[in-house]
């Protein structure tokens, strides 16, 4: 008989199977050891009882392997689902806590820009209270001489967003099939898949750009506080368009009343323009594109500057580029992801996409454009290390975020694993093990995930420590990426975290005392 992709079996077809196989079995007499009550079976870190019913996979054995397609829902499942789908309670410090976000983060962008670009990549400060008023001055007058939005800025930043958004709509591609989305029915959304495409036309013509003088890349570096306040005005802009438009079409979701706040979080949770899911396009299309163009600019500026590009800028060009394509090549993940399936379309992750990944994950880029090399220069070993080190982190994280996406693909149905390259060893996981709970979902305890709860959020915050240390010591600004995402790593592991206790109540527990540690085992 047919099984599911992997081999995966469902919980209720191993219900059916053991009771297939006790109707045809003999009767036998009851002894006194089958009338007492089942055993509790402990489980240990990296060891899930293979005993117990709800651990599944892994080569445990079915009498047939019979199963229905699909991830199936329970009632209960459906009632949590449904109280999951309602606003419960204020996150990030609530009305007060978003309108600071909004208004500092900008601030925060221009003032670190300025220290990297006229302070030699110091924190600039007053001196005295007297000072300030003239400090907070020179800091506007900076923004305002090399930072005012231009034309140029205007066509180049718009350009790339037109232009992706373009390909993205006429690029063929792959249809991947989403997660059941409960506000919809448990309706899965198609998703078009052509980021691959699109990667590599942009670069084909980004290059013909820069070699024809029509665009050169290095001027995004001499120009980088044009582009960087465009990039917020388009942050600000489409964050209103689709909060008005969300309204005005009354297709909110999980609202909580508070403008300030809906705002921040978004009011919309699959915004759609034609074949294009807005949420998608503006992750994979133009936070990593944009950021790997900057490195470019970065090489190309070095190069002009000194006729070769340092070990350490090219280290960016090679993080950055690792991570666009991972992206690109594993785009039918990413409807699996958070970010897809709970996170609405708001400020948040608009603004982030547009302005905050693509002009802040760059400072170390930044820096070595505006530094000689010996500011960061290393030893030989000490490069062989940073780029041993980065390529497993990048292997981690690619196959990690692979693993449970796909897991979830073969739950469904649905997994078909495309030949892009590169495909990292270990990324498909063959009959793996997971704790089916009592809601419907299935929790992978198997690959990576046997590990840790988040064993790709270890692996990228590894990158991005190193996308700093690369600039050296000199200036702590560089760093400042990995600071920050290791605030924003802790703060969504404990919003997911919360938000899966409440889903699965004590399956959430039994998979905790099997996997117990979120980033480092036997550490945290």
């Amino acid at each position: 008989m047919a099984g599911t992709p992997g081999g995966m079996r469902t919980r209720s077809a191993a219900a059916a199977e053991r009771a297939q196989t006790q109707n045809k079995s003999p009767k036998r007499k009851t002894s006194r050891r089958s009338m007492r009550s089942k055993p509790e079976y402990h489980h240990s870190y990296c060891k899930p009882d293979m005993r117990d019913d709800q651990i599944m996979g892994g080569g445990k054995p079915r009498s047939s392997r019979r199963s229905s397609r699909g991830i199936s829902i329970t009632q209960k499942g459906q009632a949590s689902d449904k109280r999951m789908d309602t606003h419960h309670e204020y996150e990030f410090g609530g009305p007060w806590g978003v309108t600071a976000m909004i208004t500092l983060f900008p601030l925060l962008m221009y003032y670190l820009w300025i220290c990297l670009w006229f302070y030699d990549g110091k924190l600039a400060h007053p001196s005295r209270l007297q000072d300030v008023g003239p400090f907070l001055q020179r800091m506007g007058s900076h923004v305002y001489n090399d930072a005012f939005p231009t034309p140029r800025a205007f066509i180049g930043y718009g350009g790339l967003m037109l232009l992706e958004f373009v390909l993205a709509w006429i690029v063929p591609g792959y249809m991947q099939p989403g997660l059941p989305v409960p506000s919809l029915g448990y309706k899965t959304l198609m998703y078009k898949c052509n980021a691959v495409g699109c990667l590599y036309l942009t670069l084909a013509i980004t290059f013909v750009l820069h070699v024809t003088g029509v665009f050169r890349l290095t001027s995004i570096m001499d120009h980088f506080g044009e582009y960087m306040t465009v990039s917020m005005i388009a942050g600000f802009g489409v964050s209103i368009a689709t909060y008005v438009h969300a309204v005005v079409t009354n297709s909110t979701h999980r609202m909580s009343g508070n403008l300030i706040y809906d705002f921040f979080m978004g009011a919309e949770l699959n915004p759609r323009i034609g074949p294009i899911d807005l949420k998608m396009w503006a992750e994979v299309r133009i936070p990593w594109v944009l950021l790997f163009m900057i490195s470019l600019s970065g090489a190309c500026k070095q190069y002009e500057q000194y006729g070769y590009v340092t070990p350490n800028m090219a280290f960016m060009v090679l993080a950055t580029g690792l991570y666009i394509n991972a992206c690109a090549k594993g785009e039918e993940c990413i409807p699996q992801t958070w970010d897809m399936f709970y996170e609405k379309w708001g400020f948040m992750v608009i603004f982030w996409n547009f302005a905050g990944v693509p002009f802040t994950y760059c400072y170390s880029i930044v820096y070595m454009a505006m530094h000689p090399p010996e500011y960061y220069r290393f030893s030989t070993p000490t490069y062989v290390f940073m780029y041993a080190l980065l390529i497993f982190a990048h292997f981690v994280f690619d196959s990690s975020m692979a693993q449970k996406s796909r897991f979830r693909m073969q739950l469904q149905g649905t997994l078909k694993v495309r030949n892009t390259f590169p495909q990292w060893p270990w990324s498909t996981l063959r009959d793996p093990v997971y704790l089916q709970t009592s809601h419907g979902n299935a929790l992978l305890i198997d690959g990576w995930w046997q590990f840790l709860r988040k064993p790709n959020y270890t692996a990228d915050w590894t990158q991005a420590f190193l996308w700093g240390a690369i600039a050296g010591t000199n200036s702590i600004i560089p760093y400042y990426y990995s600071v920050f995402f290791l605030a924003v790593l802790t703060h969504r592991c404990g919003r997911d975290f919360d938000r899966c206790a409440r889903k699965y109540g004590a399956d959430w527990d039994k998979y905790c005392s099997i996997v117990p540690y979120r980033f480092i085992p036997y550490v945290f």
